[in-house]
């Protein structure tokens, strides 16, 4: 309860999107910064004004209402059972197929051995950092983190995309790895946190055969539910009709991944690319298309718009420990590397690197931005020292990778398209 206000799903929706509008226009207005860096930016200073009043105030409750308000808005399952469907549907609606098959092997690599790669030695260097920082951290809840960090956000990505000016099979190779790693690193980190849990030392084989479940049935699961809805909408003509099958598309398959144990992200890539692509141009109208781009465009905006102020405004669950700084600062610089080096190695696999010059892999690694998805799994891990530490360390690199590396990646384009001339 905040304020006298119960915290019912109504209300705590309510809150947010007073406050997100609110806070929207002050940025639209005065500050003017891109959406997601001033939400994010707002909400974490909104929230450590109201923890700094109590401090000032002894006899407030204030800050001791709000942060029961915000812990009490389960950011996980908010992200990871509802939002995240939407996102990813809405966001592969507007990749290229064409583009997307041109860039597959880059995706492919990216996705699958990059993310892999970036687990390993971001949980190599994590457990070598804390280690040296005096926390006991066990190696398996390193390569928890490893995993959850890994893999870039495809909402913030996609956000960044649209102020960046890039050709269209690079836009197309970093949305379409930041709709898949995310899928592949949900999985994986899966698999880590059960092993973390239950003690047992971690089975290579098993794991791997979790893995090839949950994200093939996750693509079989996409293209059934997107053929479905795609021979659905060849057989009318009725742009009502249509976006709400679009809808049921999403929630529907997303609400039957979970049961049939397959990857509801990876899903909901697949089956927004067919109807974004083979739905477009074989099944659809133009003013169909024009209601269900506006559609997903508005429940896209709506929703990012709530993603990152909530992402700021978590910042009140972060414990406040001195020493996680500096924790938090080393986990960035692991991110960065970790980046840089399952980036450039792929790349160089089928000889890409070289020929793409700097602004592919530049654009991959300063544009691989993490957002609600490492918040939402860091939040979702079970109380205790582990996730204290993991927590921090998380939020310091979606912080600074959303604020940093987003509001500077369209300079740093520019920059290098500059010095090409």
């Amino acid at each position: 309860m905040i304020g006298g206000l119960a915290l019912t799903p109504f209300n705590a929706a309510a809150v947010l999107i007073v406050t997100a509008a609110v806070l929207g226009y002050i940025n639209f207005r005065f500050l003017r910064l891109p959406s997601s860096i001033g939400l994010t930016v707002m909400g974490a200073i909104a929230s450590v004004l109201v923890v700094a009043l109590d401090e000032l105030l002894p006899a407030s409750s204030v800050s001791r209402e709000f942060t029961a308000f915000i812990s009490g808005i389960d950011f996980h399952s908010t992200l990871m059972d509802g939002m995240l469907s939407f996102l990813l549907f809405g966001g592969a609606l507007h990749v290229s197929w064409k583009q997307l098959h041109q860039g597959r092997w880059a995706i492919l690599l990216l996705s699958t051995v990059g993310v892999v790669l970036s687990t390993i030695i971001v949980g190599t260097g994590f457990l070598w950092l804390t280690r040296a920082m005096g926390y006991s951290l066990p190696g398996i809840w390193c390569f928890v983190f490893g995993a959850l960090i890994s893999p870039t956000d495809p909402v913030s990505v996609m956000s960044v995309l649209k102020r960046t000016s890039v050709s269209p099979l690079l836009e197309a190779t970093v949305a379409g790895e930041s709709l898949f790693n995310d899928g592949v690193g949900v999985v994986i980190f899966a698999i880590l946190l059960a092993t973390a849990t239950s003690g047992a030392p971690l089975d290579a084989g098993h794991a791997a055969l979790l893995f090839l479940e949950e994200a093939g049935g996750g693509i079989l699961l996409g293209l059934v539910i997107g053929w479905i809805a795609f021979r659905a909408m060849r057989s009318i003509d009725d742009y009502k009709v249509e976006v709400m099958i679009s809808l049921a598309t999403v929630m529907g398959g997303y609400a039957i991944a979970n049961p049939l144990h397959v990857s509801g992200p990876v899903a909901m890539a697949v089956a927004g690319l067919i109807i974004g692509n083979a739905g477009v141009a074989h099944a659809m109208s133009d003013k169909t298309w024009d209601y269900l781009n506006k559609f997903w465009d508005l429940i896209d905006d709506i929703l990012n718009t709530v993603l990152f102020l909530l992402i700021g405004l978590e910042v009140v669950t972060v414990p406040r420990d001195p020493g996680l700084i500096l924790l938090g600062v080393g986990a960035i610089a692991l991110s960065l590397l970790a980046r840089s080096v399952s980036v450039m190695l792929p790349l160089s696999a089928f000889g890409k690197a070289r020929a793409a010059g700097k602004v592919v892999p530049v654009t991959l690694i300063w544009g691989g931005l993490r957002g609600g998805i490492s918040v939402a799994l860091a939040l979702g891990l079970p109380p205790g020292d582990e996730r204290n530490l993991i927590l921090a360390a998380t939020y310091a690199v979606v912080l600074f990778t959303v604020v940093v590396q987003g509001g500077t990646i369209a300079k740093v384009l520019q920059r290098l398209d500059t010095s090409k001339n």
